[in-house]
């Protein structure tokens, strides 16, 4: 039996993951309905699965924040907290995370053999291009995408799906947290 893989991914309304000019994280719209989600979603059990740009940025943004900084919300220590994949060709071990294996090779191949062998969820928080084609190689089951009420046309940074297939979208789950952030779940097929 294969478990659920879930892409998990904060986004713009014009598709950017992140911006640069004076936004600050959470493009300063997080309230405490999102915080809460947020929490609910990582308290589960679950295997982290990060691509090695996205695990070195969180390792990054964690070293350069203190216990009271926003960055380090109660959501992101319990997603620092589950144990984590590291899928790299350039990082080894022992890594600056609690509980985190660093595996070599094609990332659909290293997805593909936990789906099959995992006895819990597995989630990815980040890593584009890493997700971009395990979407195109079928194994992701769901698509969270929380998208933040901005447009960052000209600050925009990190475009989640340039580059990407074409999918079709079936919506799951759907809500409105703080009353002007969207959080979508979908499951997604390649279009053909």
């Amino acid at each position: 039996m294969t478990v659920t893989y879930t892409f998990d991914v904060f986004s713009s309304l014009d598709g950017f993951g992140a911006a640069g000019g004076n936004w600050t994280g959470y493009w300063g719209k997080q309230g405490p309905e999102l915080l809460e989600q947020r929490l609910a979603r990582y308290g589960e059990e679950q295997r982290m699965v990060f691509g090695a740009n996205t695990y070195r940025a969180f390792a990054r943004m964690l070293a350069e924040s203190t216990d009271e900084s926003e960055v380090r919300d109660p959501w992101v220590t319990r997603m620092v907290n589950l144990p984590a994949t590291v899928i790299s060709t350039t990082l080894h071990e022992p890594l600056d995370w609690p509980d985190a294996t660093v595996v070599s090779g094609d990332a659909v191949d290293v997805v593909a053999r936990l789906k099959a062998e995992s006895n819990v969820p597995l989630r990815s928080h980040g890593s584009l291009s890493m997700n971009r084609a395990l979407m195109a190689a079928g194994l992701v089951d769901q698509l969270h995408i929380t998208v933040f009420p901005v447009i960052t046309g000209q600050t925009g940074a990190d475009s989640i799906f340039q580059g990407a297939a074409d999918f079709d979208l079936e919506l799951i789950e759907c809500r409105t947290l703080d009353g002007n952030i969207q959080e979508l779940i979908y499951r997604p097929t390649l279009h053909t």
